[in-house]
């Protein structure tokens, strides 16, 4: 008798370099990063994992449902919207990938920055409010200043 593929369910929005090498490796991968909440215990009745990003809540009730699940990956930092110890007690390993968005947060911070000190919100809320006067919003020039992230962990870093 033929062993069963592994199945895979995607249920938050990924790239698509992510799912390849999955397919590649011959699992069975259903991207379904529309799923609701109501409609994803269907999907895992024959998952042997799932990848969530921040969406998706994986409930007790959800882990308690899901028979054949022995994986979640939760595609980024920390794993708060998934039930570790409810995970745990039913023997399903639970796992993220910390460093996945690190160059993507640091250059959001200082894009951030670039923002604020230069007053690009108030800038926008007034021109949206038809009352553009971009004497009070001239900021301050980094030209000549050092911006950095700072801190001791991998963003800082």
């Amino acid at each position: 008798m033929p062993s069963e593929r592994a199945r895979v369910v995607v249920s938050d929005a990924v790239r698509e370099e992510l799912l390849a090498p999955l397919r590649e490796e011959g699992l069975d991968v259903l991207y379904r990063p529309e799923v609701t909440a109501e409609d994803l215990p269907a999907l895992l009745a024959d998952a042997h994992a799932l990848i969530v990003r921040s969406r998706t809540k994986v409930t007790a009730a959800l882990i308690a449902s899901s028979r054949k699940l022995r994986v979640i990956g939760r595609a980024g930092t920390g794993v708060d919207n998934i039930d570790v110890e409810a995970a745990t007690q039913a023997g399903i390993v639970v796992m993220n990938t910390p460093t996945e968005n690190t160059v993507s947060t640091a250059e959001l911070t200082i894009a951030v920055l670039l923002a604020l000190v230069r007053h690009v919100p108030r800038a926008d809320r007034s021109l949206r409010s038809g009352e553009w006067t971009p004497s009070r919003f001239v900021g301050v020039e980094v030209r000549g200043k050092t911006l950095g992230v700072v801190g001791v962990g991998r963003v800082g870093a």
